[in-house]
């Protein structure tokens, strides 16, 4: 496009727009907006029980982990190996956009993340090629994460945020027309009486305690020159603790004076408690239950660790949400096609970068992976102008198994005829130099014939 097109075309958000009357949220006046909000109100606001205590680090630890494993709709062979990422509308909601609000990676780190603190979870389809009640095929353009507010038995109803009006509205729809999800650790997350439940409370009882620690009391004894038996001396003593207590208050240094008789006793300790000893088992009681390890959390962990937290934790929590999906929201007919929900963990991201020139020459000779493919893993660009780096070979051949492989590609490629086609094209020098050869040894064997004969004649 020329200058004169570009500024023909061109758009200011600014400036080119049409004007829109801002409206104050669910007024009854202009809704071409609808209702506003100073935050996202698409967000399900659960309140987490933890959300001041290590209880908030574990739950977005796992669902970061949950959440970065690759999600598709793909298609397999008959031998049920993965072959191709089918183009959906549900491919693009799990790794693009999952709706207006949203991109794929936010819905699934806010659907991880409500699944761990509600332990039952919905996915709303919202936008839809079909209407899946009528049984035919139907693709998914737009979901919505919903919030199950009633159980019914072939029905529930789901709370979930409508980017239409702008407001969180609850409909009733089948069970076999929406995705549910539970927690496969609800036992131990979710229960009334779970160790993550049991975590909550005492966190709760030593929050409390500490905040009474802290109240800036003094904790203090005043002792009174006289005894304090009868309820004369009981109403002065309190009269003499409410004048301390005034002078300490409107004091700008916080001084008080008291008499030379009287004596004061600090108690400088808070009462004493176990519930910091019962947090600290709780916690590692969950640890074991969950799967994880301190050094998990700071990073620190090594991969059999790492390996050993994939495979209890975050593997059965993917292995929920892609059942589920494949269950739902693929019908009969998609799975007989070869159509399925998988996830994949990059193999190659916590591995040091020291070690992956060994992997790369393990993987490429033993012909599991091609190069370009390799490249891709470590975030290099493909090689266009090489055919091998395309091709399951290995390269780390002698000279003459190479240049056998080398002419194996050709053919392959079709840039050069087999070594055993008669037709085969000759070159013009090597066909000259072979008639050459065959001219001189006929004329040898003539000469040979005729001394051969003479012999014998004479004889």
């Amino acid at each position: 496009m020329g200058v004169l097109d570009n500024l023909a075309h061109a758009f200011n958000t600014f400036l080119d727009r049409d004007p829109i009357k801002s409206v104050a949220p669910f007024s009854g006046g202009n809704t071409e907006l609808g209702a506003g909000y100073a935050s996202n109100p698409s967000r399900a606001r659960i309140g987490f029980a933890g959300e001041r205590t290590v209880l908030s680090s574990i739950y977005l630890r796992m669902a970061l982990d949950c959440s970065s494993v690759d999600m598709r709709h793909v298609k397999k062979d008959d031998q049920n190996r993965y072959v191709e990422d089918v183009i959906s509308g549900m491919h693009q909601c799990l790794n693009v956009e999952s709706n207006i609000d949203q991109s794929g990676s936010a819905f699934l780190l806010d659907l991880y993340l409500s699944l761990f603190e509600i332990g039952n979870i919905a996915i709303l389809p919202i936008d839809m090629s079909a209407a899946p009640a009528n049984g035919g095929l139907f693709d998914i353009f737009s979901w919505r994460l919903g919030i199950i507010r009633q159980w019914y038995p072939r029905h529930v109803t789901i709370e979930a945020y409508n980017d239409r009006t702008g407001r969180r509205e609850q409909v009733t729809v089948e069970k076999r027309h929406v995705a549910l999800l539970e927690n496969p650790l609800y036992t131990v997350m979710n229960e009334p009486n779970s160790t993550l439940q049991r975590l909550v409370r005492k966190l709760a009882l030593l929050d409390t305690a500490d905040e009474a620690a802290a109240s800036g009391k003094l904790d203090m004894f005043i002792q009174l020159p006289y005894p304090i038996r009868t309820e004369g001396r009981r109403q002065d003593a309190r009269q003499r603790r409410d004048d301390i207590d005034a002078q300490l208050k409107d004091s700008k240094y916080g001084i008080a004076y008291i008499d030379a008789t009287e004596k004061v006793t600090q108690l400088n300790r808070p009462a004493e408690n176990n519930l910091l000893a019962q947090v600290e088992y709780l916690l590692k009681l969950l640890y074991t239950q969950l799967g994880l390890t301190p050094a998990v959390m700071d990073g620190t962990a090594s991969e059999a660790e790492m390996l050993n937290y994939h495979n209890r934790t975050v593997a059965p929590i993917l292995d929920a949400a892609a059942s589920e999906l494949r269950r739902k929201f693929l019908t009969k007919t998609a799975r007989t096609q070869g159509h399925d929900v998988m996830y994949f963990r990059d193999p190659f991201k916590l591995v040091p970068m020291k070690d992956l020139a060994e992997l790369a020459d393990k993987y490429t000779r033993n012909e599991i992976v091609t190069s370009n493919e390799f490249r891709g893993f470590i975030g290099m660009r493909p090689v266009t102008n090489d055919p091998k780096a395309d091709m399951l070979i290995n390269s780390n051949l002698t000279v003459e198994q190479s240049q056998l492989q080398d002419q194996q590609v050709q053919q392959r490629l079709g840039t050069a005829p087999p070594a055993d086609d008669p037709n085969a094209a000759v070159d013009p020098a090597e066909d000259a130099a072979l008639t050459a050869d065959e001219d001189m040894f006929a004329s040898v064997n003539k000469t040979l014939d005729e001394v051969f004969a003479s012999i014998g004649e004479d004889g």
